[in-house]
């Protein structure tokens, strides 16, 4: 009765060993590509600060200039949806400049909208209109892709064949075949985010350049 059962038991241990170092036969390698494109819109930061000896004089003087800027982007053809207010602020101002405790000078309201402007070339006419209309804030500019999902697959189809590249000369290397695909994880698709440049003017010059989209994967294959 012993017998049996210890033959069993023995079978069962080598098969562990085996199982072990056949799950070991992978390669795994990572995959990268980038596709470079135009930008096709652009996104801007402006708006108005305003001062005012009492909070209500700031609020009604920023408020003022504020539509008058508005209107000129709409004016300027950008519709509703590409207009978001992104930072409206209410800040007391002291005067430091004497010793002793700080005096209340007034307040000051600052009014920023972001607006996307899908049409390039009309950005310098936009930042006119909009400074001609009361404009005191620029902090920035970022030129995007608007469509980015089918230059990402294209990167990702590029990915992919970079790490079976990658993957076949390390099989023959090892005296190998490459096998069936095990696994793909996608390590990072997204763009990464592209500061915005100061803008201090308008009607200059802009260079909108190229932006790359880039895709990297982790891929493992059987090892025959």
């Amino acid at each position: 009765m012993r017998r049996p059962l210890l033959a069993l038991l023995i079978a069962a241990s080598a098969l562990v060993p085996l199982s072990a170092q056949a799950a070991e036969k992978l390669v795994t390698v990572s995959g990268e590509a980038t596709v470079s494109v135009a930008p096709d819109a652009v996104v801007i930061r402006v708006g108005v600060s305003s001062l005012g000896k009492t909070a209500r004089e700031a609020t009604d003087a920023n408020s003022h200039k504020m539509t008058a800027v508005l209107a000129s982007i709409k004016d300027a053809g950008i519709t509703d949806r590409d207009v978001q207010t992104s930072r409206l602020s209410l800040q007391p101002q002291y005067d430091t400049s004497k010793p002793g405790p700080a005096r209340l000078q007034g307040f000051q309201v600052t009014n920023q909208v972001t607006v996307k402007i899908r049409d390039i070339d009309k950005l310098p006419t936009i930042l006119d209109k909009a400074i001609t209309a009361g404009a005191n804030e620029m902090s920035g500019i970022e030129f995007v892709v608007s469509d980015q999902s089918k230059l990402l697959d294209q990167a990702r189809d590029e990915a992919i064949a970079d790490a079976r590249r990658k993957a076949a000369l390390y099989a023959q290397a090892a005296g190998g075949k490459l096998g069936h695909v095990v696994s793909i994880v996608e390590e990072g698709s997204t763009p990464p985010a592209r500061p915005m440049a100061a803008l201090r003017a308008s009607a200059v010059p802009v260079a909108p350049g190229e932006r790359e989209l880039r895709a990297v994967v982790s891929v493992s294959y059987e090892l025959q």
